[in-house]
């Protein structure tokens, strides 16, 4: 087993997130025309890509939409993405996704992926919330290439279902394990 040393991991972070910089998710410079404008444009590919959604979008109380989330990983990772809260198609809230990980990974993949919230008690929490992080009790529906968002009976039951699709980079799978939203005061 090799030992990994602390220049190392700080050499993994330096390049991790050099890479999580240059993926074009602009850090720390929000702009909510643009951001609107891409929260627009992934509601309408889901909406003319997954007709599977329709239930999705028509029973929901509220949908996160984070358009563009840029992950990079070199055994120090991280991953971050804003996004607009819509209750009734209209903006209510922006938010930012972040997360850090450590561990054996290397590369970089950019994805978008929309949060339904089922129950107005699951919408209340999250926006009642400091810093919500994702968790297991999350529902995933993910669109496969050309195929079904896996949406089902029993995953419409669930408080909150998540989408994620647009996969894009050298990291296999998408996973919003650990990912903490926070709103972002424009």
């Amino acid at each position: 087993m090799t030992k990994i040393t602390r220049r190392a991991l700080l050499a993994g972070g330096t390049v991790s997130l050099s890479a999580l910089a240059a993926c074009g998710n602009p850090v720390g410079s929000f702009n909510a025309p643009r951001l609107d404008a891409r929260v627009d444009a992934t509601r309408d590919y889901l909406r003319q890509n997954h007709a599977e959604t329709a239930d999705l979008f028509r029973n929901s109380h509220g949908i996160l939409y984070m358009p563009l989330v840029s992950e990079a990983g070199l055994f120090l990772g991280g991953a971050y993405g804003e996004g607009a809260l819509r209750i009734n198609d209209a903006t209510v809230d922006y938010y930012s996704a972040t997360r850090a990980s450590v561990g054996f990974q290397v590369g970089a993949q950019q994805y978008a992926h929309v949060l339904f919230f089922m129950t107005a008690q699951a919408l209340a929490d999250f926006r009642a919330s400091d810093g919500w992080a994702a968790s297991a009790d999350i529902r995933y529906a993910v669109p496969e290439q050309g195929g079904s968002a896996g949406v089902q009976t029993t995953t419409m039951f669930s408080p909150v279902i998540a989408v994620v699709f647009g996969q894009s980079g050298l990291i296999a799978g998408a996973s919003l394990a650990g990912v903490r939203y926070r709103r972002i005061i424009p």
